[in-house]
């Protein structure tokens, strides 16, 4: 769940423009800081909640209730697969990364409850992935599923060690692809 925001984020989650968020920030009404160094402005998620209640703003938009889940592969097909099965399921909201690089960043943005990993991307494996999100504090709460076809029971075993809730091997079944997300989000 994302706790800070940047003035066009919450336009957009609060349905009016940008301009009008500033102004509410500027005037005080909206309480955040700014960026040391620059003139961009952060708002902190509990001030934007208040915000949105003093003002009559639903909070649909910033409480959707929905599990925010990541797919990073490197195959568009399976990307594409995942997002519409998981999307289509109306309990996440998908996000999806083609490389180590892309994961690292959405993870940072969007902040999502669970990442659905391919072990093997063009530029790092599931191990290094697991292992630097699970040195980083602000992660600690993020499941990890890794997906792959070419893992051997030793890999398997390393990645849940490494930090991975649980392994699901490709080709896999929709079921069992939606029933792992479920049980590892403990939702039902």
């Amino acid at each position: 769940m994302k706790d800070l925001f940047t003035t066009g984020e919450a336009a957009e989650i609060c349905r009016v423009s940008q301009q009008t968020i500033i102004r509410c920030f500027d005037s005080g009404r909206l309480e955040g800081f700014r960026v040391p160094g620059s003139k961009f402005r952060r708002i902190p998620r509990r001030s934007l909640i208040r915000f949105m209640k003093d003002n009559n703003i639903p909070l649909d938009q910033i409480e959707s209730g929905k599990k925010k889940v990541l797919v990073v592969d490197d195959d568009a097909e399976i990307i594409e697969l995942i997002s519409d099965i998981l999307s289509r399921d109306g309990r996440f909201e998908v996000k999806t990364a083609s490389s180590g690089y892309e994961a690292g960043i959405s993870t940072q943005q969007f902040r999502p409850d669970l990442i659905l990993l391919d072990y093997m991307l063009p530029d790092v494996n599931g191990n290094i992935v697991c292992q630097i999100i699970r040195r980083s504090p602000e992660f600690e709460n993020i499941k990890i599923i890794i997906v792959s076809g070419v893992v051997k029971q030793d890999e398997i075993d390393q990645l849940l060690k490494s930090g991975a809730q649980d392994f699901l091997k490709k080709p896999f079944n929709i079921d069992e692809l939606v029933d792992k997300v479920s049980t590892v989000l403990q939702i039902k």
